[in-house]
């Protein structure tokens, strides 16, 4: 028979319950009453912050209510990731990430000063981001068989650009060394869009980068496009093969852009911001825009985008074992 003491402290728990439920719906209910602050831990202008403002701007709309994007380059996206990890969680600061800064950077760095999991509620994957391996137009290789050769005749001898150490730029060229076994010179970058300039300027001749920067200048000459790094060929590059089909047997490298907010940030105002988010890239405008960028909209679940969290980090961390890649 449950005792007198033991029927009060259910009857607590149960109110606590209660309490914290309410409040809760309370906090959907009046959120969004101010702007809402998004760090993006990466330069402005990359990929996943192209895709995410544009995504963004259409949950603005269907909010009423300004989203204000705050990039926060360096340290690989740690320093931005920090703050986002210590923000308030109350829905008014998020977080537009990449799989760089939520799989990658922490399962090949010790102590980048958060946790992927515990610091963070996902809200949705946004689009997929497709990667091209672009070099200056005097660079010697016109395909990914003769970047091989020139890498074996010279060990070390060819530069090649990225966002920082840990970024999707390094970490696809470090896995394409590991699948060829060539060796290429690392020069990092604060961010992706430096990198990505000194390349069109010539100054580094040699990096992998994500749709769409690179589109335009590919289809002017100003850059020379070598392969694409997914699996399937880019829809917005059909005739270019990509670096599988060019004898990198199994090479496959794509990433993604996404929304997470703190964690214990309440249930309700995380599934606000994921239906808000879903409506805008069901939108058929936003669909085309992304696609005709070389986006793949995703549009998933909370529950889904966990999931591929934590493949992610379990992907991430066997290849850091096995390619022996350590920042």
């Amino acid at each position: 028979m449950m005792t007198f003491s033991r029927r009060n402290a259910l009857r607590a728990t149960l109110a606590m319950g209660a309490l914290a439920a309410t409040r809760s719906d309370l906090l959907a209910q009046a959120f969004p009453a101010r702007l809402i602050r998004v760090i993006v831990p990466l330069a402005a202008s990359g990929a996943t912050d192209v895709a995410l403002r544009m995504v963004l701007e259409e949950m603005g709309r269907d909010l009423r209510q300004s989203f204000v994007v705050e990039n926060q380059p360096g340290a690989s996206g740690m320093i931005g990731m920090r703050t986002g990890a210590r923000a308030v969680p109350d829905g008014y600061t998020i977080l537009g990430v990449n799989d760089s800064i939520m799989t990658m950077l922490p399962t090949m760095k010790d102590d980048v000063g958060y946790d992927p999991v515990a610091d963070f509620a996902p809200i949705t994957q946004v689009v997929r981001i497709n990667f091209a391996l672009i070099a200056h137009p005097s660079f010697p290789a016109n395909n990914v068989q003769e970047l091989i050769a020139m890498a074996k005749a010279k060990p070390g001898a060819v530069d090649y650009g990225s966002g920082g150490l840990g970024s999707p730029q390094h970490v696809s060229m470090e896995l394409l060394m590991h699948a060829t076994g060539i060796k290429l010179n690392h020069v990092p970058y604060r961010g992706v869009a430096q990198a990505f300039n000194d390349v069109v300027g010539g100054h580094v001749p040699l990096m992998i980068t994500g749709l769409p920067a690179p589109n335009e200048l590919i289809n002017t000459g100003k850059l020379k496009l070598l392969g694409i790094t997914s699996a399937a060929r880019s829809a917005v590059f059909p005739n270019q093969p990509t670096i599988s089909e060019q004898g990198v047997a199994g090479y496959d490298f794509t990433t993604y852009a996404a929304l997470v907010a703190p964690a214990k940030t309440p249930s309700a105002i995380i599934e606000q911001l994921h239906q808000s988010a879903i409506k805008a890239m069901q939108m058929p405008a936003i669909q085309k825009r992304l696609t005709e960028m070389g986006f793949e909209v995703i549009a998933n679940s909370s529950a889904d985008f966990a999931a591929v969290l934590k493949e992610g980090i379990e992907k991430y961390g066997t290849l850091s074992k096995v390619a022996n890649i350590r920042l």
